[in-house]
């Protein structure tokens, strides 16, 4: 092979990298992009991602553009197209570094092969044409290797993040990019110290100091360990500050059933009391009959009326609990023009827990509450259904909504107002409230099951009898 031809060699095995490059940050990226985007809008995402680190790679060609500001220079642009990729801006910016941070400590790492397949593949050449033949196959060997390598730990981490919010505060950015940031510097000062050209002398690291082509590769482990680490423990803080939400929404809405539950039971105290005292408003009711005193009789029937109508439940259940949830959300939907219509019979068995059913209703209700006061003018509606089968209990609760549901790609749930990074007209829906309500479900080995269609939402919840339960109400 000639000096020519190597350099030809030389130039396609680098344009091919770039490509691949381009084509594996276009395919981390496109694994995070908002599922609500649809198939042809990711395409495009994805193409314009391949395309700019395509130009900003070749600009490196450039000498008055470093090697290491394409970096720069993509992730910026990335950032200001965040809203077309449908990631969250700081969360682009974080993807960024760690692709180039990873690609950087994958060179890191290959570096020591690299010197030393590179003795083995020149040790016998004799002839520049040998020598520039086999530094070719050395350099496309060690390039394989090397984005193998890359693949590998960038998959890693993809899979990794995947696993928590792409949510990100200023505090937990900054914890996240200090390691990759630190192995990208570390990592372009050792590089530019592996051969440094002076007048009269080639300073070689790895022929000064042998040792170090163990120290660097296990520095660049190291670093990717580092990051992982630190991904983990992110997410591990952020899933404890998540079920500590949802204890705290759990503790409030039982305190307040609790406190309703007592309300009622000082209701039915008092028709108890009503009944005792019915014998006297009769003999007061004779009495004014008796005296023709019938104006007065309708006034004293009237208040009698009007003091029995706070005692009235519209709807029964058969289940003190449910009956106080339910009313109060009718109350609420009445009180803001919401159609409500409810067809709720509280399973016989004993089996199921009045406090969890209550729990699962209470959410489902807040959330159907408030989809329909979004609404602008439409028709506004909220039905209930409850029914037992054999050993299963279905509860299903369907509302109208306007807007987009996002979905979060890891619990399938609902995005919250407090998560959603999509456009303002998305449903607003409380993830922490519909959280509560899967892990009551999971107590009873059930399922929960969310569709859309059109205009509306509509919620199963399928509970199946726990024998691990006797505490009905």
């Amino acid at each position: 092979m000639s000096e020519t031809s190597f350099i030809l060699f030389y130039q396609i095995v680098a344009g091919t990298e770039c490509v691949l490059y381009a084509v594996s940050m276009a395919m981390f990226f496109r694994s995070f992009m908002n599922n609500a985007l649809h198939a042809g809008r990711r395409k495009k995402a994805s193409f314009l991602i391949f395309a700019l680190y395509t130009i900003c790679y070749s600009l490196c060609l450039f000498s008055w553009f470093s090697g290491w500001m394409h970096m720069v220079l993509v992730t910026a642009l990335l950032m200001l197209l965040s809203g077309f990729l449908g990631i969250e801006r700081s969360f682009v910016f974080l993807l960024g570094v760690l692709f180039h941070c990873i690609r950087t400590l994958s060179l890191m790492i290959m570096r020591s092969l690299d010197f030393l397949t590179g003795e083995w593949f020149l040790r016998n050449a004799d002839t520049p044409e040998q020598v520039f033949c086999n530094a070719a196959c050395n350099h496309l060997l060690i390039a394989a290797l090397q984005f193998l390598l890359f693949s590998l730990m960038l998959h890693l981490t993809g899979r990794l993040l995947k696993r928590g919010s792409m949510q990100l505060h200023a505090i937990e950015i900054c914890c996240l990019l200090l390691t990759p940031v630190t192995g990208i510097l570390f990592a372009n000062v050792i590089v530019r110290l592996l051969i440094v050209i002076s007048e009269d002398h080639i300073f070689r690291l790895y022929e000064r100091f042998p040792a170090f082509l163990g120290i660097i590769p296990a520095a660049a482990v190291l670093f990717y360990l580092g990051i992982l680490a630190a991904i983990a423990a992110w997410q591990r803080i952020t899933a404890l500050q998540a079920e500590q939400k949802k204890y705290l929404v759990a503790r409030q809405q039982l305190g307040a059933l609790q406190e309703r539950i007592r309300e009622m039971e000082q209701l039915h105290d008092s028709v108890r009391r009503m009944k005792h005292e019915m014998k006297n408003h009769l003999t007061n009711i004779k009495g004014l009959a008796e005296s023709g005193h019938y104006r007065d009789m309708e006034t004293y029937i009237a208040r009698m009326n009007d003091s029995m109508k706070i005692f009235e439940l519209t709807i029964h259940t058969g289940n003190a609990v449910t009956d106080v949830i339910i009313n109060d959300r009718q109350k609420e939907a009445a009180a803001l023009g919401i159609e409500f219509q409810c067809e709720f019979v509280y399973p016989a068995s004993d089996r199921y827990n009045a406090y969890d059913i209550g729990i699962i209703l209470g959410n489902l209700l807040q959330n159907a509450l408030e989809a329909c006061q979004k609404m602008a003018k439409s028709r506004k509606y909220i039905t209930l259904s409850g029914r037992q089968k054999r050993r299963f209990f279905l509860i299903e609760v369907t509302n109208s909504f306007e807007g987009t549901v996002l979905f979060n790609q890891n619990t399938g749930l609902p995005v919250s107002d407090r998560q959603k990074t999509g456009p303002k007209t998305a449903l607003s829906l409380h993830g922490i409230g519909l959280s509560n309500v899967k892990r009551e479900v999971e107590k009873y080995m059930g399922d929960l099951d969310i569709k859309i269609d059109g205009s509306e939402f509509h919620v199963t919840v399928l509970l199946q009898e726990s024998p691990n339960v006797n505490c009905n109400l």
